[in-house]
């Protein structure tokens, strides 16, 4: 019997000094998303936001840049270019908040999550308006990878409604495309890689 319990203490002192039970560790480091957004409380985050949400490739922070009408009173609309709406009739059947969300899972999934997506945009203009809005137009160029290798090119001309929401936060509640190129603009490629 006193070999049974000085075999036991042995295993147990074994145990006690081989796991470091009473010993504390380093704690690890919290895994986290890459990501840039801020708190758009000014128009210029807003529009921030939206570029970094792109390359980011981060859906949650590309919805967040849309007018919630909770918030705001205001539904997001997207008004399509002119010659988008006859190739991709999806486009006007009421584009939501639910079909951006869809539209960028799908777009993500189709190019992978390591090839960037590239959003400049230049000859920017904005105008105040007395409901707590701006209108904001701009030119912009939109390269998107392709599974092939070669990128595609989308370029236009944007007009985005901003709307301040009773939280103080800026949102799209309008996004108007206007093609003006060769290319093919925003719209064809929302049509391409829309939900339906």
């Amino acid at each position: 019997m006193q070999k049974k319990k000085l075999v036991s203490l042995f295993f147990l002192i074994i145990f006690f000094n081989g796991c470091d039970l009473f010993n504390t560790r380093d704690p690890e480091q919290p895994v986290q998303p890459r990501s840039n957004y801020k708190s758009a409380v000014t128009p210029e985050i807003l529009l921030e936001n939206f570029t970094n949400s792109l390359s980011e490739k981060n859906v949650q922070n590309y919805l967040n840049c849309f007018s919630d009408s909770s918030f705001s009173g205001k539904e997001y609309q997207f008004i399509p270019s002119a010659g988008s709406s006859s190739k991709y009739p999806v486009l006007l059947n009421g584009w939501s908040k639910k079909s951006e969300e869809q539209f960028l899972n799908n777009l993500i999934s189709h190019i992978g999550k390591d090839l960037p997506i590239t959003f400049t945009k230049n000859n920017e203009s904005s105008s105040f308006s007395g409901d707590n809005s701006i209108a904001y137009s701009a030119s912009y160029f939109l390269v998107v990878p392709r599974i092939d290798g070669i990128p595609k090119n989308y370029e236009g001309d944007l007009q985005f409604y901003l709307i301040r929401d009773s939280r103080e936060i800026w949102s799209i509640y309008l996004w108007r495309d206007i093609e003006s190129s060769q290319h093919d603009s925003w719209s064809e490629l929302k049509g391409f890689y829309s939900p339906n």
